[in-house]
């Protein structure tokens, strides 16, 4: 796993703060200093807490559980889009579901509905429709997938969530506590970090720092996921040599049985 040097997060703007008047207090153990009214993050705490944070992420996706990232400030919406999709991992990018985890069945039947309409395509069911109802079931298609397309194949709660600003996701974060699902965030000076359980303090706001930080997460998620794959190889591996001992054995248990058999048969013959 690469480690990000502090360079490389000082040279995206990762240590920007917000204005000195809108900081949280709780912040102050994360931030180094204040210059022009502006609060500097502390980045050697960052890249400490970023590693800390790959290695728990990591282990997660090697366990084979989702991670459901979440981000619908404006500059996050692609960037989370094409890291996250590279890692075959759920994202909303559009406003957050309310009851998403809380009430995660229900938000499984939308889904399942959005596959029946699929269905209703593909086998001619959809042709048989009026012109108003073809619109209807059109748009209703288009809302699902614009609000829960990107969970489509997230078929139980996630393991874990990674939210870009939690000032913003406040409702995740809190729908995440109750289901007691480990929370790792972005934190910004202006949050409050004792919510979340992996804290990264860095900008929220630009896009060189939220992209430098997923890019280091996502690299973490996608060697957990190689060490499950390589894990289900050699299990496989291991089960068909088992399988040809198991066949071996059988194979020298017969030939010992008919060698038995010849033996008993000539011993009869010279009785005889």
């Amino acid at each position: 796993m690469a480690k990000v040097e502090v360079k490389q997060l000082l040279d995206a703007g990762v240590h920007f703060g917000h204005l000195t008047r809108k900081w949280n207090p709780n912040m102050a153990p994360y931030i180094y200093m204040e210059r022009n009214g502006i609060h500097v993050i502390n980045l050697y705490k960052t890249a400490a807490k970023l590693e800390e944070a790959n290695e728990a992420l990591k282990k997660i996706a090697a366990s084979g559980r989702k991670i459901l990232f979440v981000a619908t400030k404006k500059q996050a919406k692609g960037i989370v889009a094409e890291k996250v999709s590279a890692v075959n991992m759920p994202y909303i990018t559009e406003r957050w579901p309310g009851g998403m985890l809380t009430n995660f069945i229900t938000i499984r039947k939308a889904v399942k509905k959005m596959s029946a309409i699929d269905r209703m395509k593909k086998d001619g069911t959809f042709n048989t429709l009026s012109k108003k109802e073809k619109l209807q079931v059109d748009r209703l298609r288009a809302k699902l997938e614009k609000n829960l397309g990107s969970i489509s194949d997230m078929t139980r709660l996630p393991g874990a969530l990674f939210i870009v600003d939690v000032m913003r996701e406040h409702i995740a974060v809190k729908e995440a506590q109750r289901l007691n699902i480990p929370v790792f965030a972005m934190v910004d000076t202006n949050c409050d970090p004792r919510d979340i359980d992996f804290v990264i303090p860095a900008n929220d706001d630009a896009g060189k720092s939220i992209e430098i930080i997923l890019s280091s997460v996502t690299g973490a998620i996608s060697e957990g996921l190689t060490e499950r794959k390589a894990e289900k190889l050699d299990a496989s591996e291991g089960a068909v040599e088992e399988t040809e001992e198991v066949e071996a054995i059988e194979d020298s248990a017969e030939v010992s049985e008919e060698a038995t058999a010849s033996e008993e048969a000539e011993e009869a013959k010279d009785e005889k």
